[in-house]
């Protein structure tokens, strides 16, 4: 895992690998380079699906010492994200976190706002602002 030291990382994760892709795509023609962001999507078959392997695999590519907020679709995704935070090392599973937010809309918005410096707290609270 590569340690960035500025802006909050997203990682997007879709039980579908088109709706994750071009949800960070989204987020790239928002925000640019300025923030660290990372997929993932589907299963190893090629279907519908997720895997903690995968997350933890998008965690660390996208990863910054700002933190990383993750954004998922379903609960099998957030359940999964679990799992991966918890194979993270202790000092980096706490500056994780998953949002509870839209998907597309959360993760632009949070980009967004990391794309300013915010801290990973305020990047998940903005993200939040948009639930229902």
């Amino acid at each position: 895992m590569r340690g960035n030291g500025g802006n909050v990382g997203i990682v997007i994760v879709s039980h579908s690998p088109l709706i994750a892709r071009g949800t960070a795509d989204m987020v790239r023609q928002m925000v640019g380079d300025s923030v660290p962001l990372s997929w993932c999507g589907g299963n190893a078959e090629g279907g519908l699906g997720t895997s903690a392997k995968d997350i933890l695999a998008a965690i660390g590519a996208a990863w910054s010492e700002a933190g990383v907020a993750v954004f998922v679709d379903l609960g099998g995704a957030e359940t999964n994200s679990e799992m991966a935070i918890e194979m993270l090392e202790p000092s980096r599973a706490r500056r994780v976190a998953i949002c509870n937010a839209p998907v597309v809309e959360g993760a632009v918005i949070a980009a967004a706002e990391a794309s300013g410096g915010a801290t990973l707290s305020k990047v998940v609270a903005t993200a939040e602002e948009l639930s229902p």
